[in-house]
This record gives C-alpha cells, structure tokens and sequence, in this order.
C-alpha cells in the first residue's frame, strides 16, 4: 500500500468549467506572502504561501524486471536539438522554459509508434532518475515547458502526449464500437509501454488532474514500471456517475448520449475551440490570470484544432465510469505526494482534505505551469528522498 491514504470523498457535483457561468478578470494580481511549516519535509525556501502536510511514513519499491518488459510499441526516431516535429499539419517546435535563459537544458521532440498510433513526446536530460510528466484533460505535454527545462538538469525528463491529446493520434472512438477507447486503462498501458519502449528505466510519475488518475492506474497495472507518484490536484471525477444523485443518473446518461450522437456535441465543441473560450477557461482555472498568456492559449488551443479532437473531446466528457481515484490510491505500493494548489476552482482543496496528506501551494488548478518556482523544487525533493544509486545511471537518449 502506499504511503498516503484514501478515505471516500464527498459526492458533491462541480459543473463542467466550461459551463460555469463565473468568469474571473484575467488582469488579476497574484499576491505573495511567506509562510512556511513542515516538520519533516523541507524544500528549499520560498516565496509564497505553503502548507506542509508531511506523510509520517513512506513505501520504497525496488524494480528489477525491467530490461524483460514487453510492449506492443518501439521508438520510431529522436530528434536533433533543431527537430521539429510535423504531424497533421501542424509544426511542433521543441519548447523550453524561458526563465533560465542560457542556462536552459533544450529540450527535443521526438514520436513513439505505439500499437500503430503515432504518439508525441518531448525529452531532456541524460542523467539522474527518470521522470515522466502526465498532463490534463484538453492539455498536451507543452504545459510542461516551465518543468522540463529546469528539472532536466539532474533528471532524464520526458513528458508525453496522451492518445487523443496534443499532436499525438485521435483515433475515431467510433472505430471501437461500443466498447469505450479514451479510459484511464488505455492512458495507463500507453504510460507503461512508453517507459518500457522509451525510456527503458523504471520512472517517476509527475501528473497534473486526470493525468493523476492515469499515473495511479498505470502503478496499479503494473507496479515494477513505477517509483513513486506525483499528484498535482488530481481530478477527484466529480462528474463520476457514482457521485451522483441516484435520481439524476438517467438524465445524465441522456444528455451524454445527446452529445454524443448528434450534431450538439459538436456545436459545443465549436463554441470551446477558440481563443476567447480557451483563455475563459484558463482564467477560471489559474488563480494567477497573469499566467494566462496568448503562447498558453495557443499551445493549448492549436493541438484541439486537428482532425479528431472534437470526437475525443466528446467522447471523454461522456465518460463518466472507470476508476475514481480513492479507490486506485490503496492499491498503488509505490511512494504517494499529494500537492494541491489551494486556490483551485475546478478541485477544492476542501474536498481534496479527504486524502489527508498532501502540501498545497497557493495557485489554481495546474500548478507546475502557474508557479514553477514552487512546484519544480517540490518534485526534486521528493524524487531525491525516493531515489536509489540505480536510478541516478547516466544514459544517452
């Protein structure tokens, strides 16, 4: 079992952020204050308000199976520092942070076939413990940009575009026919293969809202692959049909199918895939909306634009079964980091409560991207107390 524990959470329903009718005003200042308590868990200093809640315990995993994994994918090519990598049109620049200036780590983007799919990651770093970063729902692995860079200096860093999602594959989930293709299973297997197939090291997950949910599935597949979890404000699956009135269900289920299967759904998603919805969105869901920038909303926009993304968009939206997260948490053996931004919206971190241990940092509801500075030295840290000489073998990529 893992470190942190999970109790059931509250079943109150959140609407979809997109359907809210609150909207913030993006020009809103982001206040700073200090205050900083852990008992055990000490990152280096900051400045803005944290809250420690630090585990009284931790599970360390050892891995030794790894070189005779199998998968159904294989590594089609890297790119030089100057690649750029086109799919469906649409140029993907390799990215990096631009806090550090010269002193970045560059980091390259490469695709991965993956049972016929063509899957997009980005990479750097080519020592110390392998990570891999999980994005959001509607987002890719560029909401990374601020992380990798900086984390690439002691870490080997890949962040990967989940199937459906950024510039990776969008596999028509009719093709499937009534058996669902966008699930946290799938995201889960495609996470594993990429470790065997790619990365070819056991590896930390650093997940971002329902990345979250498919780094906690991925672990209980399959706990060789994993080292430990980061979860920042994992999507608690409000939406859930068990988090649900019993007497709204049918209506739920209606309306889903109402989406689905008729010209609705993809007039809404018309109405979300545009500059002015998406920066609406980001605004409800960063607490700093100066963080909200047009490269943001473009690099989250552009990837919804290609062939595919409506379908995908849809059919995740309509899926309200699968796995919750307080019932992954205590079958994952791997060591666990809750980290909240207190100020999210989408997730309170009052509902959040629920799993008892986890350290809040005062932004929204994708923290990595909104405070860099703060998130990037919780992950060292964590990943450092849970390393082994193993993990910290140079490769070349």
């Amino acid at each position: 079992m893992a470190s942190t524990t999970s109790l059931t959470l509250p079943s109150t329903k959140l609407e979809l952020p997109f359907l809210s009718p609150q909207r913030k005003n993006c020009s809103r200042s982001f206040s700073t204050t200090t205050t900083v308590s852990s008992p055990v868990f000490r990152p280096p200093p900051f400045t803005n308000k944290i809250h420690f809640h630090s585990n009284s315990s931790s599970v360390s995993h050892s891995i030794s199976k790894i070189p005779g994994l199998q998968s159904n994918g294989f590594l089609v090519h890297s790119s030089s520092s100057d690649y750029s990598v086109n799919n469906s049109q649409i140029d993907v620049e390799n990215s990096s942070s631009s806090n550090d200036g010269a002193n970045e780590t560059q980091v390259q983007s490469s695709i991965w076939s993956w049972k016929g799919y063509s899957i997009r990651y980005q990479y750097a770093g080519n020592r110390g413990p392998a990570l891999v970063l999980v994005h959001g729902f509607g987002a890719n692995s560029d909401h990374w940009r601020k992380n990798t860079p900086v984390l690439a200096k002691s870490h080997r860093v890949y962040s990967i575009d989940l199937i459906g999602y950024g510039y990776s594959d969008k596999p028509n989930p009719r093709e499937f026919g009534d058996k669902s293709f966008y699930t946290f299973e799938t995201w889960a297997t495609q996470l594993n293969d990429f470790c065997v197939d790619v990365v070819k090291d056991e590896a930390f997950f650093i997940c971002n809202s329902i990345g979250g949910v498919v780094g906690l599935q991925a672990a209980v597949i399959d706990s060789q692959i994993c080292k430990g979890i980061m979860l920042l404000n994992i999507s608690l699956r409000l939406l859930h049909i068990k988090k649900q009135p019993w007497f709204g269900r049918p209506f739920i289920r209606s309306f889903q199918s109402l989406l689905r299967n008729t010209a609705l759904g993809k007039s809404f998603f018309k109405l979300v895939a545009s500059s002015e919805s998406v920066r609406s969105i980001l605004c409800q869901c960063y607490h700093d909306t100066s963080q909200v920038t047009e490269e943001l909303v473009q690099k989250i926009l552009l990837p919804g634009l290609e062939p595919g993304a409506a379908d995908v968009f849809l059919e995740f939206i309509c899926y309200s079964g699968g796995p919750l997260p307080e019932e992954l948490l205590p079958q994952v053996k791997c060591p666990v980091l809750i980290v909240w931004g207190d100020k999210d919206p989408w997730e309170p971190i009052e509902l959040g409560r629920g799993f008892i241990n986890f350290d809040t940092v005062e932004d929204g509801h994708c923290p990595q991207d909104e405070a860099p500075h703060l998130v990037n030295p919780l992950v060292e840290s964590f990943v450092a107390r849970h390393s082994t000489p193993a993990a910290s073998v140079s490769t070349v990529i």
